[in-house]
């Protein structure tokens, strides 16, 4: 039997917890810790080649992609190199989850329209100071995907041996 006291979503709701539910920094949290963060939420749309954010700004807000292509790349001399193209259920900005980060990444828009959703970082701060259960799970899912890119970075290492340092990263 369904708790009478207990809260009740809307469609709308119901949808956006749909979309979270399959982002990496979301899919532990359950719909009411999810909830909290509907209020912070921003709707924006984007062009292509407009920039999101470039490397070295300050981490000032997570991004979620509700629809088109972003590109992050990082910046090589005078040139970009595409590090990873991402798209609808992605997000990227993670460092923002983060306190006093910078961006390692630019961030650009590769399709004809982008619709995102943007967290800022002060509202994620809030929630995280207010909620520490929230924090852990949303820290637990970051710890997981850095140490994914760091299995990636190590095979990609592995496989061009010689052309790197990887020692340079950890000095």
């Amino acid at each position: 039997m369904r708790n009478p006291f207990s809260k009740t979503y809307n469609q709308e709701e119901l949808d956006m917890f749909d979309f979270l539910g399959v982002i990496k920094f979301f899919e532990r949290l359950n719909y009411k810790e999810m909830s909290r963060f509907i209020p912070a939420m921003h709707h924006r749309k984007y062009l292509r080649d407009e920039v999101v954010f470039f490397s070295k700004d300050p981490s000032q807000a997570l991004y979620l992609v509700k629809r088109g292509q972003i590109s992050l790349t990082i910046d090589i001399k005078d040139n970009f190199e595409t590090i990873l193209d991402i798209n609808r259920g992605d997000a990227f900005g993670e460092n923002s989850l983060l306190e006093n980060a910078k961006r390692t990444y630019t961030a650009m828009i590769v399709s004809e329209e982008a619709d995102l959703i943007v967290i800022p970082h002060f509202a994620i701060q809030e929630i995280f100071d207010s909620n520490p259960k929230i924090k852990a799970k949303m820290m637990t899912s970051l710890a997981e995907y850095y140490n994914q890119n760091n299995q990636k970075l190590f095979r990609s290492y592995r496989e061009s041996f010689g052309f790197f340092s990887l020692r340079q990263m950890f000095e």
